[in-house]
């Protein structure tokens, strides 16, 4: 109706205007009841609180959840066999009808219950932030209208992550990097822990691809990687390969132990807020404590005259490890399973719990291997 002299592109026919009758969903209604959940949700990501407060407080419009077209999810009302269920509407209740399905189909139709009606349950919904009012808003309306079904508990939209500076991840404008050529290039490890250190948390970052190779080089390989290669090494090198005893701890390996225990709280804490650069920062902070403790006590040097301090320090600090195999696990999946099994400790990681557990004195370790290979220069832009 705001066009200047319309007509069709390939007919040249002016548009004619048509009454229709349509569904409207009342987010009026729901207002004050929204505004009075939204600010109680003190744990949602700032940008994510501000925008629906903003959203609430500009007052809310009741809008269409039907279409005059073909194709579709019909209208499930008499008189309405040509109309469509609009996709905003129709895609958020797919939480709800997949979760049905998936039930059925696992031979526990009732199964979907402990998730949308137990008490105890929380649902996250990791997003965009172009999702956030149908998240925040619509979606818990919805369910707050029906009834008896947990609304989100956190919203944990990520901003963009742009390229070149000014463009986002675009598929039609064929800006961006894609996963799936990546991948090509690079370990599934190595990019998962790039992206986790750009992760748009709270505001807007920028992918580079050279910046992926520093991370594996300087970060990943330097703080990790080398600290898990080189104790193996080492046990391997100096007791065959068979986890020393410990013996009496001296101070040191007393404080450095200690600081892992606390880390599960720190980092699980973290992972619980959905600040997963904070978790994985929490995580470096105390690998950066175990090469410290290494170097300063030295254990290739006192093996020579000290055999005690070898062992204890080398079984320290392999504890230290396999508590850190533990704590980067969400981010480094297949290469911490990769350690798991090399420390020979049996079964799956996620088995043994988010939880300090010391390796066993005697326990023979499979030889080194690295965790993670060196990135040349050269690979930038081969995913291209």
């Amino acid at each position: 109706m705001e066009l200047i002299d319309p007509r069709s592109k390939i007919s040249g026919a002016t548009p004619v205007l048509k009454p229709s009758e349509h569904y409207f969903l009342r987010l009026s209604a729901m207002e004050e009841r929204l505004k009075e959940w939204v600010g109680k949700q003190a744990h949602w990501r700032r940008n994510v609180l501000n925008f629906t407060l903003g959203m609430l407080n500009e007052g809310l419009k009741d809008r269409a959840i039907t279409r005059d077209i073909a194709w579709g999810v019909p209208v499930p009302v008499d008189g309405y066999e040509n109309k469509r269920i609009y996709v905003w509407f129709d895609a958020v209740i797919g939480y709800l009808s997949a979760s049905k399905e998936w039930a059925q189909r696992s031979g526990d139709p009732e199964a979907w219950r402990a998730y949308w009606e137990g008490p105890d349950t929380r649902s996250y919904y990791f997003i965009g932030k172009d999702n956030i009012p149908f998240h925040t808003v619509i979606w818990p309306m919805m369910l707050m209208g029906y009834g008896g079904l947990n609304i989100p508990y956190d919203v944990p939209a990520n901003q963009y992550v742009n390229f070149s500076a000014t463009q986002k991840q675009s598929k039609s404008k064929g800006t961006g990097t894609w996963m799936v050529d990546l991948l090509d290039t690079y370990a599934p490890d190595v990019v998962r822990f790039y992206l986790t250190t750009v992760l748009p948390e709270t505001n807007d970052t920028e992918f580079r691809e050279e910046d992926l190779i520093r991370a594996n080089n300087d970060v990943l390989i330097a703080t990790w990687g080398n600290l898990s290669n080189r104790v193996v090494s080492m046990i391997h090198r100096n007791f065959g390969g068979t986890v020393p005893e410990a013996g009496s701890l001296s101070p040191e390996s007393e404080a450095i132990l200690a600081e892992t225990r606390a880390a599960f709280d720190a980092v699980g804490s973290e992972f619980g807020a959905c600040h997963f650069r904070g978790a994985l920062q929490e995580a470096l902070r105390l690998a950066q404590s175990a090469n410290k403790y290494l170097d300063e006590r030295a254990p290739w040097k006192a093996v020579k005259t000290d055999t005690a301090h070898a062992a204890e320090t080398l079984a320290t600090a392999l504890n230290v490890i396999n508590a850190l195999k533990v704590l980067l696990h969400p981010v480094l999946p297949f290469s911490t399973a990769q350690l798991h099994e090399d420390l020979r400790l049996g079964g799956d990681l996620r088995e043994h719990g988010w939880e300090y557990r010391a390796v066993p004195a005697g326990t023979t370790l499979a030889p080194a291997r690295p965790l993670y290979a060196k990135i040349e220069a050269e690979a930038a832009g081969a995913s291209a």
